[in-house]
């Protein structure tokens, strides 16, 4: 077979998601890829939900305040419009966009771009956190993180809360919640077996 038998695209784009317990570094290394992004003169889109506003408003910020300038955006679908000229874009907390953030994720990999997400694939009660599973079966590229159990020093893929709330949704950082291993966290004590 000579190489004309073969079709390459120019322009390929692909989907990263990286996924992990809070304090287990995801954002840390969404900023780092990002930034070697632009290191590389690529043009890059970074967005967070707009419900994340806990460091910042207008800056993705790491729990160890690494930070990188972001736009809030509401809905996934705002993605679309404001990461046209992008080649690469940046999700943080990509799990508070909800299953709507997997179509656009895939448009925007399908047109050519480097998508990078970065969420909890697990929630509070060590259940999968939609739509990160979702995403993770599309991706090309998947990096779990892990923590450090603050119980027993072994690695840490579950999210303590350490607050009574039942809603699923609660933003906090280290007053809120700790990284647990397997044995060591405590799912609430309501959630069905």
């Amino acid at each position: 077979m000579t190489e004309g038998h073969f079709r390459y695209h120019t322009r390929s784009g692909w989907i990263e998601v990286i996924c992990g317990s809070m304090f287990s570094g995801k954002t840390e290394e969404l900023i780092r890829r990002l930034r070697r992004a632009q290191i590389a003169r690529q043009k890059v889109e970074i967005f967070k939900p707009r419900i994340d506003t806990r460091y910042s408003s207008t800056h993705i910020v790491s729990h160890s305040d690494l930070q990188i300038p972001s736009t809030l955006v509401e809905s996934a679908h705002e993605i679309i419009l404001l990461a046209q000229d992008a080649d690469v874009v940046g999700i943080d907390e990509v799990q508070f966009l909800g299953m709507d953030v997997l179509p656009v994720v895939e448009e925007l990999a399908n047109s050519g771009k480097r998508v990078i997400c970065a969420g909890l694939d697990q929630d509070f009660r060590g259940v999968p956190f939609e739509p990160v599973p979702q995403l993770l079966a599309v991706a090309e590229y998947i990096t779990k993180t892990q923590a450090i159990c603050v119980v027993c020093g072994a690695p840490a893929l579950r999210s303590q809360r350490l607050s009574a709330s039942d809603s699923r949704i609660q933003l906090g950082a280290q007053d809120t919640y700790e990284p647990r291993c397997r044995h060591c966290f405590s799912p609430p004590k309501d959630q069905p077996k």
